[in-house]
């Protein structure tokens, strides 16, 4: 693990680049009516703005409501690397209508994301680096494991080296500010989902005086190491996991019952795939026990898809004839494979961002020192979550870590649900501690993320997005 003392930025006070406009543009026919598109330029660092150009591509939803406009809400669903663009145009699933009638949804694609340019590009398919045996048992095996993610990494640096050093979350948090001045707004208010929080949270680090509103949902501890967040999230999904087969246990009806004992239906699923991996299609990889680990940790986000995985589950341990065809849609699910094989730029850019904003350990040796601290946080899947070799072996340094301490000069209010695995409740309130005035909603529910969940979470948000009127620290909604 780097021992580097985290940075603390003040908020910025250097002279900005000279204004770069967003150049509007006709948006493709699939848009709805009442969507702008265009783009704005950002250098890769403000440092050296000659160094080169990001094109990052924006949309915004107008509102609704022009006499009750109150202005930009600029939004970022989550990642990293997580394409948001499309969070104008699909702004009735994100937002209540109170939200669309006050404020032009102002969505982007960060920088080495989605539709912006260049964007982070490093293979066509992800079965081969990522399908991999995540418990190996011998020598042979730790050495495929580490190679898979050599590989990637070398695909990474050959077919997007030149923007690896370029796409912190610091470097994107720069670039809102670069948006409001285009959109010539003194201030503007901003909307993040998950990790969307962390990129507000640097983001009213450094401009705190543009900060009209601000909403974290589902928040990470903004202050974690790379170590910390991942045993912390290690936690989360395995007791996620535990309640889905608690709640299994009350039901005969569920798919995997198994007396009371769900848990021993999936345990040993996972004995036999390492053994005896099962197969699905030619024309894709077998289905080990990564492939399961995955499937599992993509149903916890939500417990829509609980009952989901327990068919899932059941099918792959058929006894007349076993088929893991619902792991693999997990699976896939989890990586969001298209229909036709391919994929969005997701995961590559979720690589190069989380690396480079944090690497921690910078050698394997140092990585499986950790092994025992995920397995005591997560029995079941502890393994799988500290077997990740990229960021360890990625070829580019890590930017210093900047410490979010009393960030902030208005009320910010971060949600948080009582069960999210990808981030826990305890990781959401060190969000709202960590800011001058963080006020937090904590949502009860099994699911990542709050907003949209009820009237009460809604109505809490909306009050406060709409009339600054923040609500207590630790409201509560069911």
């Amino acid at each position: 693990m780097k021992t580097t003392t985290p940075a603390t930025i003040a908020p910025s006070t250097t002279l900005p680049l000279p204004l770069s406009p967003i150049v509007w543009d006709k948006c493709s026919p699939s848009e709805p009516k009442g969507i702008k598109c265009g783009v704005i330029k950002v250098p890769y660092s403000y440092e050296d703005p000659a160094v080169g150009t990001f094109t990052l591509s924006l949309k915004v939803h107008s509102a609704e409501d022009a006499k009750k406009r109150i202005g930009s809400l600029v939004v970022n669903r989550g990642g990293p690397g997580a394409e948001s663009a499309s969070m104008a145009p699909d702004a009735g699933f994100y937002f209540s209508q109170t939200i669309l009638d006050h404020f032009d949804i102002v969505a982007f694609d960060p920088r080495g994301t989605g539709a912006s340019t260049p964007f982070v590009d490093c293979v066509d398919e992800y079965d081969s680096y990522f399908a991999s045996d995540v418990t190996p048992n011998t020598p042979e095996e730790k050495l495929a494991l580490v190679d898979d993610a050599r590989r990637f990494n070398a695909e990474c640096l050959k077919n997007s080296g030149d923007i690896l050093p370029y796409v912190s979350t610091i470097a994107s948090a720069r670039d809102i500010d670069m948006i409001r001045r285009a959109l010539d707004e003194k201030t503007i208010s901003f909307f993040g989902f998950s990790y969307g929080s962390e990129l507000g949270a640097h983001w009213v680090n450094l401009f705190p005086d543009t900060v009209r509103a601000a909403v974290f949902d589902g928040a990470a501890d903004p202050n974690a190491s790379f170590l910390q967040g991942g045993l912390d999230q290690a936690a989360g999904f395995e007791g996620q996991l535990n309640a889905f087969f608690a709640d299994c246990a009350t039901r005969e009806t569920c798919p995997i019952f198994n007396k009371g004992k769900p848990e021993k239906i999936f345990d040993n699923l996972l004995v036999r795939l390492e053994r005896d991996p099962l197969f699905v299609s030619s024309k894709r990889t077998l289905v080990n026990e990564g492939i399961a680990y995955t499937a599992a940790v993509d149903a916890m986000y939500s417990d829509s898809l609980w009952p989901t995985f327990a068919e899932a589950l059941a099918d792959a341990t058929d006894p007349k004839v076993p088929d893991a065809t619902g792991l693999l849609a997990l699976y896939d699910d989890y990586y969001q494979r298209r229909s036709d094989g391919t994929y969005d730029n997701l995961l590559e850019a979720f690589t190069a961002i989380s690396c480079i904003d944090d690497q921690g350990a910078t050698t394997v040796e140092e990585l499986d020192t950790y092994l025992p601290q995920f397995t005591a946080a997560a029995p079941r899947l502890g393994t799988y979550f500290s077997a990740g070799y990229n960021c360890a072996l990625w070829p580019v340094p890590s930017v210093p870590r900047v410490e979010i301490a009393n960030a902030g000069n208005v009320p910010i209010v971060v949600v948080g649900t009582t069960g999210d695995a990808a981030t826990p409740l305890a990781s959401s309130r060190k969000m709202a501690s960590a800011l001058n005035d963080g006020r937090l909603i904590v949502v009860t529910g099994n699911q990542h993320t709050g907003y949209g969940t009820g009237k009460c979470v809604n109505g809490l948000v909306d009050k406060y997005l709409v009339t600054l009127t923040a609500p207590k620290n630790e409201s509560t909604c069911s």
